[in-house]
C-alpha cells in the first residue's frame, strides 16, 4: 500500500502530461512542456513527484520554493537545472507555480542503441543540487531555446529515418553547450568558488592533522560538510585547478605520507592507519601507483 507522504511516481511522459492537465503528447518519449499551460498540481500528492526520465527546466518569474532533496532554491531569471530519472521533485504546495519557463523532459528509452545512452552518464550537472543550478546570460539563454525549438519541430514533424538522429543531435549538443556554460559559472562566479576551494582545502587539511588519528576522507564526505553535491564540487575543482576531487584528496594523502616517511619513524602500518587506511596493503599500493615508489623505497632513498 502506499505510504501517505510518498512521492508520485510517473513512469511516461503521457502520464505526466495527464497529471499536468495537458493535452496527449506528440511523441510520447520526448515532449517540450510550457509552465504557463499547465493547470495547479492540487492532485499531485504532497505535491512531491519521482519522474523516470531526464528533465532539463528553465524557470523564469517563480515564486514560492522548489525543493530538490534537502535544498530549497528560490529561482532567478533564466535558471537551468537538471534531473535525472528516479530524483525526487517537491513544489513547495503554500508558493505560486511557475508560470514562465519551460521543461524538455525524455525518456532513457529515446537514448537506447545510442552513443548517448552511455555517455549522459559523464554529464555531472544531472546530480547537481537545484541550488546549483546554471545562470544563463541572454545570450546563453537564446543559444539554448534554438536548440530546444528544434527539439521540438523535429518531433513534432514527420517521423522518418533520420528523425531520432537529429533529435539525440541536438539533445547532445544542448548538453555539450550547457557543459560550456557550467564552466564559464565556475571562473565568472569567481568569489563563490574561491571561497569554496578555501573552504575544501581547510576541511581536507584537517583529515590529515598529523597529530590526531585519521579518517580517510571521500569525496562524498567532504562535499557533505561543504553543502554541495560531489559532481558539483569535483567539476568545480577540475575547472579552477585542473584536477577533481579524488585527485586532490590522493595529492594531500602522498604529501602527508611523504612528510611522515622522511621525518619520523613510524612505522609503515602507523602512517598508513594514521591517514586513515586500515590495511597497509592498500595504502602501500596506493603511495607506489601515484609515486612509483613503495613507501619503504621513499624512505630509505633518504639514507
Amino acid at each position: 500500500m502506499e505510504q501517505k507522504n510518498s512521492p508520485k511516481i510517473i513512469n511516461s511522459i503521457t502520464e505526466l502530461h495527464r497529471v499536468l492537465g495537458l493535452p496527449k503528447p506528440t511523441n510520447t518519449l520526448i515532449t517540450l512542456i510550457d509552465h504557463s499551460q499547465e493547470r495547479e498540481l492540487n492532485d499531485v500528492d504532497n505535491q512531491k513527484m519521482v519522474l523516470n526520465f531526464y528533465n532539463i527546466t528553465i524557470k523564469r518569474s517563480f515564486q514560492g520554493q522548489l525543493k530538490y532533496g534537502k535544498s530549497n532554491y528560490d529561482f532567478d531569471e533564466g535558471t537551468l537545472s537538471f534531473l535525472a530519472p528516479n530524483q525526487v521533485l517537491t513544489i513547495d504546495e503554500k508558493g505560486d507555480q511557475n508560470t514562465n519557463g519551460w521543461s524538455l523532459l525524455f525518456h532513457p528509452d529515446l537514448l537506447a542503441n545510442t552513443a548517448l545512452s552511455k555517455s549522459i552518464k559523464s554529464y555531472g550537472f544531472f546530480s547537481y543540487s537545484v541550488n546549483e543550478a546554471l545562470h544563463l546570460s541572454e545570450k546563453e539563454e537564446g543559444i539554448i531555446e534554438n536548440l530546444v525549438q528544434n527539439i521540438r519541430d523535429e518531433y513534432s514533424s514527420t517521423i522518418d529515418l533520420y528523425s531520432q538522429d537529429v533529435i539525440i543531435s541536438n539533445i547532445e549538443l544542448l548538453l555539450n553547450y550547457c557543459n560550456r556554460f557550467y564552466s564559464r559559472q565556475f571562473i565568472t562566479r569567481k568569489m563563490a568558488s574561491n571561497d569554496l576551494l578555501a573552504n575544501f582545502e581547510t576541511k581536507l587539511a584537517s583529515y590529515f592533522d598529523t597529530k590526531t588519528q585519521g579518517k580517510l576522507p571521500t569525496v562524498k564526505s567532504i562535499a557533505l560538510e561543504l553543502n554541495v553535491s560531489s559532481n558539483y564540487l569535483s567539476d568545480m575543482l577540475r575547472t579552477i585547478t585542473g584536477q577533481n576531487t579524488q585527485q586532490h584528496i590522493h595529492s594531500k594523502l602522498i604529501s602527508t605520507a611523504k612528510e611522515e616517511l622522511a621525518t619520523t619513524s613510524k612505522s609503515i602500518s602507523e602512517i598508513a592507519f594514521q591517514l586513515g587506511f586500515e590495511h597497509s596493503q592498500s595504502f602501500n599500493r596506493l603511495f607506489k601507483n601515484k609515486t612509483d615508489l613503495s613507501p619503504l623505497e621513499y624512505r630509505n632513498s633518504f639514507n
